[in-house]
């Protein structure tokens, strides 16, 4: 009787054993959104001493929730796997190279004795993307994990400046921008932003990717109650957006208080959450016509074509911490001339519906007209809101944000006239075109 018990045991422990090893291997979202990595908090103007509870001003903001923080392993043979997504870097990067030449070079790479190295997806490339960056400090930090990835400053002795640290994707934009021009998106790990470029004279960084070639594709189910659920990323949307635009402290209200489909626990979307949804196939200056429209999927419904959205996450690039990231559904314009040209500058699509940009938190609209940058991008304060949610709520965590204190922002390190941040100049009201130039 003993032994039967004691079998009887065993049993129970190697049944109990092979569960918990099948939950331990049970295959993840195969588009997991890896955590921003922010661990600091924000008004509209500076950084916050003590942290808003639920019902405070503020609350809601990026780092109060925490998801997929990002964990890579150093494979000690020049390459990195993200060990959230699937997906294996190069540990090392190209430099100089056109679309043409990266797009070509793809097949002949061998890095760690590996043959299917691709250039990655303009999706892929933001999964490396780390909140925490900041090209406004004295000693200025880029926005990917240096732990782990090689990284170079554009070299500011030479025609470029220091942000000029853009990495191409894979990803054409589907429309042209500056002046009818074919455009791919890059990421800029110097100042945290995704933008279109000209093809013809976008020559930048590359790091090639493997592995994991469902990264980035969504799959999106109606769930018949006004909310969209992606099974590809366990995140869940609303169907519909806020329906009126506003300012980031009201948008991280309007999120905490959404009681939607029978949930309540709604909150704004960080900027890479929010960057999940953009259909890159889609604009609405899209060459193929059937494709024009918002960079979103037709599943969703959307109040105007030519929309912006606030995310949760503060942009830490200077003059203050002022400013919040937010994603271009419509065009993102400015206005523009080409460079060492004397022509006039006009208002156009500059870098694609689908970039990510950041903006000042508040202030009124009716202060700015010609942006900011050699591009003169479109200042945008009043912003749409989407909700979003975990589909498996124990996914998302509340998290207890640092107090310590930031470095003060450092205007000599933005790059000076023609850096990422030159002074903020008026912009026309919000539907408007600036004047035509007499």
């Amino acid at each position: 009787m003993q032994l039967a018990g004691y079998q009887l045991g065993m049993l129970v422990i190697v049944c109990v054993s092979s569960l918990n090893l099948q939950a331990q291997s049970t295959t993840p979202w195969p588009y997991t959104i890896v955590d921003t990595g922010q661990l600091h908090i924000f008004n509209n103007r500076s950084q916050l001493k003590s942290i808003p509870t639920q019902n405070q001003s503020f609350y809601g903001q990026d780092a109060q929730y925490t998801s997929n923080p990002p964990r890579y392993q150093n494979n000690n043979d020049g390459t990195i796997t993200d060990l959230n997504t699937g997906l294996m870097w190069e540990k090392g990067i190209h430099e100089n190279m056109t679309l043409n030449q990266a797009e070509s070079r793809a097949s002949s790479i061998r890095t760690a004795g590996h043959s299917d190295w691709r250039l990655p997806t303009i999706k892929e490339l933001y999964s490396l993307m780390d909140f925490n960056g900041s090209v406004a400090r004295k000693t200025p930090v880029p926005y990917i994990d240096t732990q782990y990835f090689d990284f170079k400053w554009g070299n500011k002795n030479s025609s470029n400046r220091i942000i000029d640290a853009q990495f191409l994707s894979a990803t054409k934009y589907v429309g042209t921008t500056m002046g009818n021009n074919p455009t791919v998106f890059g990421v800029n790990f110097a100042d945290g932003r995704i933008k279109g470029y000209p093809i013809s004279r976008f020559k930048r960084f590359v790091r090639y990717v493997r592995s994991n070639p469902d990264y980035g594709k969504n799959q999106f189910v109606d769930n018949n109650d006004n909310t969209i659920s992606d099974q590809a990323t366990g995140l869940m949307w609303a169907k519909v957006d806020s329906n009126r635009t506003m300012n980031w402290q009201s948008a991280l209200s309007y999120a905490e208080n959404q009681r939607l489909a029978g949930y309540s626990d709604w909150r704004l979307p960080n900027a890479k959450e929010l960057q999940s949804i953009v259909d890159y196939s889609r604009a609405p200056d899209a060459t193929d016509r059937t494709k024009r429209g918002a960079a979103i999927d037709p599943i969703f419904e959307i109040t105007k074509t030519e929309s912006y959205f606030w995310t949760s996450t503060t942009h830490y690039d200077g003059p203050s911490y002022d400013q919040a990231v937010y994603v271009a559904f419509g065009q993102a314009m400015g206005n523009f001339a080409p460079p060492r040209s004397s022509q006039a500058k006009q208002w156009m699509n500059v870098h694609g519906a689908g970039a990510q940009r950041s903006d000042p938190k508040s202030g009124s609209a009716s202060r700015f007209s010609e942006g900011r940058g050699p591009q003169g991008d479109d200042i945008r304060i009043y912003n749409y809101v989407r909700v979003v949610r975990n589909i498996n709520p124990d996914e998302v965590s509340t998290a207890t944000p640092s107090t310590d204190a930031l470095p003060k922002p450092s205007l000599s390190a933005m790059g000076g006239p023609g850096g990422s941040h030159d002074s903020q100049r008026r912009r026309p009201p919000e539907g408007r075109m600036p004047p035509p130039r007499r």
